[in-house]
């Protein structure tokens, strides 16, 4: 029961002060559910990582499906989930209903620009935490496949569902060989 209300109560606060969508949200879960909690591991955020970006919807609320079954199965996820979009949805009712005060409120307009700021650390750091976690691992591949999809992106406009199925492939290829290469190895 207590591995639950923590769950829950670490998604609903990551979910309620986080702002600026899921990229921003993976570091402070890989924080809370990899270097406090440890009830994950480096890899596996980076992986659900991954998973929760390729997936349809909403980044966080993929990667607390991830987790939240990781942790502690359907229920697990479910409570993660609702931890997750709990927030967002009490917020946006509550700023609906008074839209037009805040729309012209110019310290709310001088907050969000704010916030857009500290959004665009958040990005760089999950850019470069990750990013160090593909170059630590010292292979050539991972590293051309980086940055090769920031090339595509950044300078040839490639579509990200393109770059983001072109690397799921990549990915594949290069985990089947790594296993046959293992087989090989232990048959030896």
């Amino acid at each position: 029961m207590n591995k639950y209300r923590t769950l829950f109560l670490s998604a609903l606060q990551l979910s309620t002060f986080t702002f600026g969508g899921g990229v921003v949200i993976i570091p402070l879960m890989r924080k809370k559910f990899v270097e406090k909690l440890h009830w994950i591991d480096e890899q596996e955020m980076m992986d659900y990582t991954a998973i929760a970006q390729s997936s349809p919807g909403a980044i966080a609320v993929n990667a607390a499906i991830l987790v939240g079954y990781r942790v502690a199965g359907i229920a697990g996820a479910l409570i993660a989930v609702l931890g997750t979009v709990l927030p967002p949805l009490v917020i946006l009712s509550v700023i609906s209903f008074f839209y037009a005060a805040f729309r012209a409120n110019q310290i709310v307009s001088m907050a969000m620009a704010g916030m857009a700021a500290g959004v665009a650390a958040v990005i760089c750091d999950v850019v470069f935490t990750m990013g160090a976690g593909v170059l630590r691992q010292r292979r050539v591949l991972p590293v051309l496949v980086m940055a090769g999809a920031f090339a595509a992106t950044c300078f040839f406009g490639v579509n990200v569902v393109v770059i983001i199925l072109v690397c799921g492939v990549i990915g594949a290829l290069d985990t089947i060989r790594l296993e046959r290469r293992e087989r090989r190895k232990e048959g030896a």
